[in-house]
């Protein structure tokens, strides 16, 4: 499956699917963003939320609540709340990994300043609770805050396992179930919950989310070193620059000789990069196969995203929901 045929259509279907529903939480995210008292906040906010983001998260609390056969207001206010979420975590790991672009445009702390968005961050996510407090639900406040909580604790990880050549598979995949899957994994629940679904239904759709989460940034990962800019929307080997430890390296440092853990020593724990670092670590990422078991692991991520709908009821949102899984790996293929 190729970007250019199959790949596409999820995310095509499904935006189609519930456009009505995210015309409304759109709205919904525009008027919250809104301070009567610092305009600053908006104009932050309205630069990274008007910037083209797809809305995945969203999209997944709408399309598990309607799959549930859900047909109240709830889940709009959810899919928001989920959003600003996303949006308070981007506007602080910018800050934290000192990033100059997002989604293809200039990031907040440069625009504006490294203050403002960490306290603009903070005021989405106390928005965000707002939100979610307004569907009267104790169960929903607790997984939302709970995935907030684990988005912090996995940012936190991150700082001391990024750049630690003794960081091993196990650790990147709690940082990434912290900074990632967890909001997927909440995103895709909470749809359920509102929508009163059977239990086994609702652990179903966490298992999805959390396995299309990890997924997702695994393959994050991969395109740093494989993709173009375009398609990841910041520059190609921001990661080897940031000495981010991702899972090709890791995998390619478990299988590296003295010379080349030497050479992973310098340029990651270290800082020291030189001109053609970058290549000669794509050559020692291809000589042990790193790349190619790294695709392996998110293919098997989403093979367990999908099969994990299985016992939810055949519908077109589930068939778009299984298809997004292929999705989001064939952006290696």
């Amino acid at each position: 499956m190729s970007l250019d045929t199959a790949s596409v259509k999820p995310m095509e279907r499904l935006s189609a699917e519930l456009a009505d529903d995210m015309e409304r939480v759109n709205a919904l995210i525009r008027a919250r963003m809104v301070s009567e008292h610092a305009p600053r906040i908006p104009e932050i906010t309205a630069h990274l939320v008007e910037a083209g983001g797809k809305r995945l998260r969203p999209m997944l609390t709408l399309a598990t609540a309607r799959m549930c056969g859900y047909r109240g207001e709830d889940h709009l206010l959810l899919a928001a709340t989920v959003e600003f979420i996303h949006t308070a975590t981007l506007l602080h790991d910018d800050v934290v990994d000192e990033s100059d672009q997002r989604r293809g445009r200039p990031t907040a702390n440069l625009l504006w300043d490294n203050k403002s968005s960490v306290l603009v961050g903070d005021y989405l996510f106390a928005r965000s609770f707002k939100l979610m407090v307004e569907t009267g639900s104790l169960r929903v406040l607790d997984i939302l805050s709970s995935a907030s909580a684990t988005i912090a604790e996995g940012e936190v990880l991150q700082l001391t396992a990024a750049q630690n050549l003794a960081t091993t598979e196990a650790i990147y995949t709690q940082v990434i179930r912290g900074k990632t899957a967890a909001l997927f994994s909440a995103a895709t629940e909470v749809g359920g919950v509102i929508a009163g679904a059977d239990e086994a239904i609702v652990r179903d759709l966490h298992t999805y989310g959390d396995a299309l989460g990890m997924a997702f940034q695994i393959v994050d990962d991969l395109l740093d070193y494989g993709g173009s800019t375009a398609t990841i929307g910041k520059n190609v080997g921001d990661d080897f620059r940031e000495r981010k430890l991702t899972l090709p390296v890791i995998k390619a440092v478990a299988k590296a000789d003295d010379e080349e853990r030497a050479f992973w020593r310098r340029v990651i724990e270290k800082g020291d990069q030189r001109d053609g670092d970058l290549e000669h670590a794509l050559s020692l990422l291809d000589k042990h196969g790193a790349m190619a078991a790294a695709r392996d692991d998110a293919l098997a991520w989403a093979a367990t995203a999908k099969a994990a709908l299985e016992q939810v009821p055949q519908t077109a949102l589930r068939e778009m929901l299984e298809d997004l899984a292929d999705y989001v790996v064939a952006r290696i293929n």
